[in-house]
C-alpha cells in the first residue's frame, strides 16, 4: 500500500531513466542525472515563496547532512521562473541550505511535472538511475518516509 503522499510517476521512458536530462548549479556547473549513478539521488523541485517547500527544507537538510557520505546525493531545483531564480542565494543563506541548489533544464521539468505542477515535489531515484518515488506536497508524516525509503536504498547497495 503506498502511502497517500505518493502519486502516479510522470510518464518517463520505457525503463523510467532519464539519460542526458540534468540541471545547472548555481556555480554553473552542469550535472546530469547519468553522472549520478551509484548514487540514491533525491530531486526536490521547490520555489522560493511556496510556504510547503519553506517547511520541508530543515528535513532535508538534516537528511543531507546525515547521509550524504553514504551515497545520496540531494539537489533542490528552482522551479519558481526567472523571478525566483534571483532569490535564490538569499533563501540559502536564509535557511543555510548545505547540499546544492540549481536550475533544471526544462526538458527535465517537462518531464517531472507534466502531469501535475504543484509544488514541492520530490523524486526519489535509486542508484542505477531508475525513478522510484514521487511526493507531491509536503506533510509532517513525509519526511518520516523519505527518510525510511532512502535509507532502504542505501542498504541495498548498488545494484
Amino acid at each position: 500500500q503506498p502511502p497517500s503522499t505518493a502519486f502516479p510517476m510522470p510518464p518517463i521512458s520505457n525503463d523510467g531513466r532519464m539519460p542526458g536530462l540534468g540541471w545547472t548549479l548555481a556555480d554553473g556547473q552542469r550535472v546530469t542525472l547519468t553522472q549520478q549513478r551509484g548514487k540514491v539521488v533525491v530531486l526536490d523541485l521547490y520555489a522560493t515563496w511556496c510556504e510547503p517547500c519553506r517547511r520541508s527544507i530543515p528535513h532535508l537538510i538534516n537528511l543531507h547532512e546525515r547521509l550524504q557520505g553514504k551515497g545520496l546525493a540531494l539537489v533542490g531545483l528552482n522551479v519558481g521562473g526567472p523571478d525566483d531564480r534571483v532569490k535564490v542565494a538569499g533563501f540559502a543563506a536564509e535557511f543555510r541550505i548545505s547540499y546544492p541548489l540549481g536550475f533544471p533544464d526544462k526538458q527535465l521539468t517537462d518531464l517531472l511535472l507534466s502531469d501535475n505542477d504543484s509544488i514541492p515535489q520530490t523524486f526519489v531515484f535509486d542508484r542505477t538511475g531508475q525513478l522510484i518515488k514521487r511526493y507531491i506536497g509536503y506533510d509532517e508524516s513525509m519526511p518520516g518516509q523519505l527518510e525510511m525509503l532512502i535509507q532502504t536504498e542505501l542498504v541495498s547497495g548498488p545494484k
